[in-house]
Parts: structure tokens; sequence; C-alpha cells
């Protein structure tokens, strides 16, 4: 019998925290992993296991690739959470492409669908911006409103504008990489502490996924979506749905429009969560939430030693 917790959020990663070798220690121990991965494997006739554990770490990275690893990563730590526990939470986010993963764990999404859904959603990405035309980066030390202004200032005839909202006086940048330059050298010179260049050549979330978004939408056509069962934040609007054409919308426009993570973690804070899990490979949500949700507690789950600590903290 599960246990719903209303003041519990488990938030799914997305794209840059994928690595070779993760979830290896947790296979190990928990079969479901593997299981997990093989049906992902069989909806898309590619053997991801062996990819995530052996690479090349090229191939991992390829956007199509790295989009179906990263969702079967989330599904499958949220397997492994579910038979080891009875407790639920009642609220779910995920960043960016950790938003289809959410969608899997609420049941509001087949996960054979969402395999196909975000590997044709990475190679739609990949195709509608040609290699070395777009760029990100990263801007720290800067108030939110000074980013977005500074990249109206130096767009010139280009695109560039503030896409992901992580986490305060962090705000990452995408577009033309020649705008993405001008603009991470003025952010620079109005005082910011670094202007890092991400190692990605798909631009995202910014106007230039707009093709890819027109695309996608005629393949979230295809598929069932149903509400959500535990409250899900999306990234677009900061809202929870319960209408499929509503959601689909929502997965639309997040190709193009920028992740408001800080609102989104904000938000669940305000309305009572306490504890953020990050479900899947690595620490980057919790190190982000951290910052944003000061009183809370963050826990993250990737391996038999952080598996058992958020079980021994929740279970109580």
């Amino acid at each position: 019998m599960s246990e719903n917790n209303n003041n519990l959020a488990f938030v799914f990663p997305g794209q840059g925290s994928q690595s070779v070798g993760m979830l290896a220690e947790l296979a190990e121990s928990f079969p479901l992993v593997k299981q997990t991965y093989e049906q992902a494997s069989d909806a898309l006739g590619l053997d991801l296991w062996a990819l995530i554990q052996q690479g090349p770490e090229t191939e991992l990275n390829q956007t199509c690739n790295t989009q179906p690893a990263m969702l079967a990563a989330g599904v499958a730590v949220w397997r492994v959470w579910s038979e080891q526990s009875d407790v639920r939470p009642d609220w779910m986010a995920g960043h960016s492409l950790g938003e289809y993963s959410a969608m899997v764990c609420a049941n509001a999404l087949a996960f054979e669908d969402a395999i196909k859904l975000v590997a044709e959603r990475g190679r739609l990405m990949q195709e509608a911006v040609p290699d070395g035309v777009g760029a990100m980066a990263a801007i720290i030390g800067l108030e939110d409103h000074q980013v977005v202004q500074i990249c109206d200032q130096n767009a010139d005839d280009e695109i560039v504008s503030a896409v992901n909202f992580n986490a305060p006086g962090q705000v990452v940048i995408a577009g033309h990489a020649g705008a993405v330059e001008r603009t991470m050298a003025a952010t620079k010179d109005a005082g910011a502490k670094r202007a890092l260049k991400l190692p990605v050549s798909v631009p995202s979330h910014c106007a230039l996924m707009a093709p890819a978004a027109e695309k996608l939408a005629a393949k979230l056509e295809a598929v069932s979506i149903n509400t959500p069962e535990v409250t899900l934040i999306h990234n677009v609007d900061v809202s929870s749905h319960a209408a499929g054409e509503v959601i689909r919308n929502a997965l639309r426009e997040q190709l193009f429009k920028p992740v408001r993570w800080v609102e989104t973690v904000r938000f669940m804070h305000d309305q009572g969560v306490n504890t953020f899990v990050e479900c899947g490979p690595g620490k980057v949500l919790m190190g982000l939430n951290k910052r944003i949700a000061k009183g809370a507690d963050h826990l993250t789950m990737y391996d038999p030693g952080t598996l058992n600590k958020v079980v021994e903290q929740l279970n109580g």
C-alpha cells in the first residue's frame, strides 16, 4: 500500500547529467535497472545499456542517444525506489528532458512511447540547427534581468536568449554562436563572475528550436497522454495540467521556451514541499535546488549508498 507524502517532491535530471558507467553499481544490486534498459533498447533497436556502460562518450553525448539514455536512467531509479519503499511523492518535476521522466513516473506517459519520443526529440533538435551554427553558455554571477537585457542588446540580427534559469545567479543562454560569443563578452564587462561556453552543439530552448517543436508536435499527437497521478509542474509555465492536449502543448513549447527551474522549485517549496529528491544519475539538480530552497532537505539517488540514505530518511 503506497503512502503519499505532500511534503515530498521527486525531480528528474536532464541532458548534461549523463556519464559513461552511470548506474552500474545500482544495476549490480537491482536487476530492475538492466530490465528497464532492455525495455528501452527493444523500443529503439539500440543497445542502450552497452552504450552507457562502455561508451564511447562521444556517442553517448549525441543528443538523440543522450535523451533516451537519461530518460531510462530516471525511470530505472524510480522503479527501484518503488520496489524499496511505499512512500510516494505528491509532487514531481523534471529539468527539460527530465520532464519526460517525470511524466512516465507519474503514469501520464507509457515508457516505450516516451523512449521513442525523446529519441525523436533529440534527432529533431540536432537536425534543426547544423553543427557550429548554435551555441550555449552558462553565465554566473548576474541577476536574471541583467542577462535577459544583455541578450537583447547583443542579438543584432541573430538570436540569443536566456533559456535556463537554473539557480540564483546562474543562467544559461542559447542562440546563434556569434550572438552567444558577443553576449558572453558583454556579461563579463557587466561583472559576471564567469561566462562559460557549454560543450553542446544544440542551442536548446531558444527560438532556433521552433521548427523542431512543430515536428515534435505531430509525434506528440500520436501518443496517449493521461492525467498525471501526482502534481507534475511543467517547465514552461510552472503549472500542473490534467488535459492531454494542454500537456502536449507544454511539451511542444518546452523546446523553444526557457526552463524556469528556479520558479518551479520555489513554487513547490511555497506549497509546503520540504524534501526534494533527485531521481537519476548525478547531483546536478541537488546542487541547484540547495541554492533555491535553502530551508528544505535535498537528497539524490543514483547508487546503493544514496538509495539507502533516502530510504532511511523517508521510511522513517
